[in-house]
């Protein structure tokens, strides 16, 4: 608290008011007419990553990323001239810097107090990140609930015309045995018909309205049977291998609707390779916990079996990814694909109660991961999991290089680290962690996602921290399967990867490996 508040309100008074400011969940700033800070609160601190010691005195304008940065001071100084609120007194969304230059948006509400005819400004943040993350995935939900409905409701008098279309057909074809010419005539538009059948059903399953006709299958031994038909459709240069784990829980799905996904990824794979290359299809145990939930609101937090088809490919673009489930959406050749393979994967695995994900980076590959709801009788083996999961290891020592362009991610990545014993040094994107790395920082391990935009990916990252310090550890993570990398030798040896979703315990897990390695 400044001195000048204390010299306005008696001691106990102002003791009640830094105990407030102190613990407010907002941030707080005091600053005067200059512009110049005053007062910044601790959640200010949080917020910003700066000390109260690193900003008073200074400009406000540093915690501003630029239009705000310039127009600052000028909105300050029009309002003294001229008593026109722009930001005055009026609550609006902004953009504020952290120390690490990074940008988070803000609720900014700014009030005014006179006091010897001198102003002092009091401004009121509210951190809007989460809030707005959860509005665009809210807001995607409602827009494939929407496609869906619609799609559901063309495929249903699709279906209805069709039957008339087949079934006129087969009674024609069957009437001109004697005129071959004519025959074929009706065969084809049986044909075309029944292909018009397959998309509207792709189109039920992706608006969750098929049938589905859900068993008890264990899907490691659904997986094997599958090689012969995967084989047999994906071509020669396709090498298809399994990472299956060994205590695989059960699901309860239908097992017609999970080949016919497995198979529709596959070929998809397939088409992202044109000269050949590595299918991986992996199974795991994968408890979705409340953390997870925090980020996908939409997936109840519950024991999953995750199956993922992985592909070293020429992968996808952020803004190609955003649109892959819509129904229609392809990036082939017009003739090539309906659009529909990847919305069925959708719409069957979310009719299942279950969660897709899909993470993608040109030249990388992709990974489709499938989370279906363990059966009855795996909430019990998971106890007995967890508890062997939580072993206590000592309390970690040295120093972790946290990069992540995530914001929420790399709060909860750093958060987790240090609550593990370790310091750590918080980076947006790979400049940003090479100009600490460059630096005078002690550095023990690198903790890097690999997808980053900026043109520094976490493999980059990774191979120059080594050059710049050898005796550097490296941990990846990343929602790919980095399996295919491994194979392609785009992993520096001992590099330990850590696959996303994570939870605590697997981080640890990840952190303990390289010391033991040391």
């Amino acid at each position: 608290m400044s001195k000048s508040l204390n010299d306005n309100v008696g001691w106990a008074d102002a003791g009640r008011l830094k105990t407030v400011l102190d613990t407010v969940v907002d941030g707080i700033i005091l600053i005067d007419s200059s512009g110049s800070i005053q007062m910044f609160n601790p959640a200010c601190e949080k917020l910003f990553g700066y000390t109260a010691a690193d900003v008073l005195g200074k400009n406000v304008h540093m915690l501003m990323p630029s239009p705000y940065r310039e127009e600052h001071d000028r909105y300050i100084d029009n309002y003294q001239r001229t008593g026109q609120a722009k930001i005055i007194g009026i609550g609006r969304e902004v953009a504020g810097q952290r120390k690490d230059g990074s940008t988070f948006p803000m609720d900014l509400s700014v009030g005014e107090a006179i006091q010897d005819g001198e102003s002092t400004f009091v401004g009121i943040i509210h951190d809007l990140t989460e809030r707005n993350r959860m509005q665009e995935q809210l807001t995607q939900a409602q827009k494939m609930e929407t496609v869906g409905q619609l799609s559901g409701g063309i495929a249903h008098d699709f279906n209805n015309l069709l039957t008339v279309i087949i079934g006129n057909a087969e009674i024609l074809a069957g009437s001109l045995k004697a005129r071959p010419d004519l025959k074929e005539l009706a065969d084809m538009i049986g044909f075309a018909g029944s292909r018009g059948a397959d998309l509207t059903q792709r189109l039920l399953a992706f608006s969750r309205r098929q049938t589905l006709q859900p068993v008890g299958i264990d899907c490691n031994h659904f997986i094997d049977s599958m090689q012969v038909i995967l084989r047999r459709t994906l071509r020669e240069d396709i090498n298809v291998r399994t990472l299956l784990d060994s205590d695989l829980w059960q699901v309860f799905a239908d097992p017609a609707q999970l080949e016919s996904s497995i198979l529709n990824l596959a070929l998809n794979a397939q088409d992202a390779m044109p000269a050949g290359g590595s299918l991986t299809i992996s199974s795991a145990n994968v408890p979705l916990d409340q953390h997870y939930r925090d980020m996908h609101p939409e997936v109840p937090p519950g024991h999953y079996v995750m199956l993922a088809v992985t592909d070293n490919g020429q992968g996808m673009t952020r803004e190609v990814l955003e649109k892959v489930f819509e129904p229609f959406f392809t990036t082939k050749d017009v003739g090539k694909g309906s659009g529909l393979g990847l919305s069925m994967v959708y719409g069957f695995v979310k009719q299942s109660n279950g969660h897709v994900t899909i993470y993608s980076e040109p030249a990388l590959g992709t990974t489709v991961r499938m989370y279906l709801p363990a059966s009855a009788g795996a909430a019990e083996e998971a106890v007995v999991d967890e508890a062997s999961y939580n072993d206590v290891f000592p309390s970690g020592h040295g120093n972790v290089l946290v990069v992540e362009d995530d914001p929420f991610v790399r709060a909860y990545a750093v958060a987790s680290v240090e609550s593990l014993g370790y310091s750590t040094i918080a980076a947006i994107d790979g400049h940003n962690a090479l100009a600490h790395l460059n630096g005078d920082a002690e550095i023990d391990i690198l903790f890097s996602d690999v997808v980053m935009p900026g043109g520094v990916n976490g493999l980059e990252l990774a191979s120059q921290a080594i050059e710049l310090r050898p005796r550097i550890k490296v941990l990846l993570t990343s929602g790919y399967g980095l399996e295919s990398l491994a194979d392609r030798g785009q992993l520096a040896p001992g590099t330990v990867v850590l696959h996303k979703p994570y939870r605590r315990a697997d981080l640890e897990r990840s952190l303990r490996e390289l010391e033991q390695d040391a």
